[in-house]
């Protein structure tokens, strides 16, 4: 029997001069334990005349989790950093009382033609600490927690669970696995879990309870622990989830919050230059207008 309780079809969005799909939030689903936005950006073939290009913007009550398969991005913000994200490294960003940010192709690939692929995730924060202070945390890829397991590679890309711990400072439990096979195996991660469960197919194909599920697809479980599946051959996954908040979470355009006045004190404070300024980039993302 299946232990699949939603299916969701990732679903296009348009950020600028390609498509990332949207995989969280959707009508049946607003947050799986404290995830409350994942894009999958590409994979994207950009020529040498297109670039990544996301203007300064701000970001309140949430962390942001950067995660590249592929490609390279320049991160700048309003706390000091610029560094360039790589493929396998995480980039941990977290907002608290409000922060901004860019995001670019950096200026060495600027002229190439070059390749985009990778996962970005938003993290709610717990109510007593969505006005803290900014802050960022780079975890380099080889010091990414990593085994192997009968055959089967694992990465704990964020959070604490089956008996690994990653550097990336989160705060409220959680977890983020990625699980690669290149062989058709049984993965029985029953009782292993805790809170709220969702599996993301990357690539390949995931057998549960007699059914078959492609990529683009999240997997959520009825009883939020996930029980025994089989992925096959040359299949990528991600597994993630936490426990729930006990407060409803807010979302409008980059801002997150625990009540709606919170986030209307923040869109009024983008839109009258209150928030702080990206080092080194003076661009600026205007609040959208609200269709009516």
């Amino acid at each position: 029997m299946s232990n699949i309780h939603f299916i969701h079809e990732e679903k296009a969005a348009d950020i600028g001069n390609f498509l990332v799909g949207r995989l969280l939030p959707f009508r049946q689903k607003r947050s799986i334990g404290p995830f409350v936005f994942i894009d999958h950006m590409g994979p994207a073939c950009l020529a040498d005349y297109e670039n990544l290009d996301v203007p300064p913007h701000p970001h309140t009550g949430l962390s942001t989790l950067t995660y590249l398969f592929e490609g390279a991005i320049m991160h700048r913000d309003s706390i000091g950093t610029e560094i360039e994200i790589q493929p396998g490294a995480v980039n941990w960003m977290t907002a608290g009382k409000g922060v901004v940010h860019s995001e670019r192709t950096p200026e060495y690939l600027r002229q190439q033609d070059k390749f985009l692929h990778g996962l970005q995730i938003w993290v709610a924060l717990p109510k007593e600490l969505e006005f803290m202070e900014p802050e960022f945390f780079h975890v380099e890829a080889k010091d990414i927690p990593s085994w192997e397991e009968d055959g089967v590679a694992y990465k704990l890309i964020a959070g604490e669970v089956l008996g690994h711990k990653s550097a990336v400072p989160v705060y409220s439990p959680l977890y983020m696995i990625e699980i690669k096979s290149k062989e058709d195996k049984v993965i029985d991660l029953g009782g292993k879990l805790f809170g709220e469960s969702g599996l993301y197919i990357l690539e390949g194909e995931v057998e549960n309870g007699g059914d078959a599920f492609g990529p683009k697809l999240i997997l959520i479980t009825k009883d939020a622990h996930l029980c025994a599946f089989t992925i096959k051959a040359n299949t990528t996954i991600y597994i993630f989830g936490g426990n729930p908040f006990p407060e409803e979470r807010f979302i409008s355009w980059n801002f997150v919050a625990t009540s709606k006045e919170i986030l209307e004190q923040a869109k009024d404070d983008w839109r009258n230059h209150r928030f702080p300024k990206v080092i080194n980039d003076d661009g600026y993302v205007a609040l959208p207008e609200v269709k009516r």
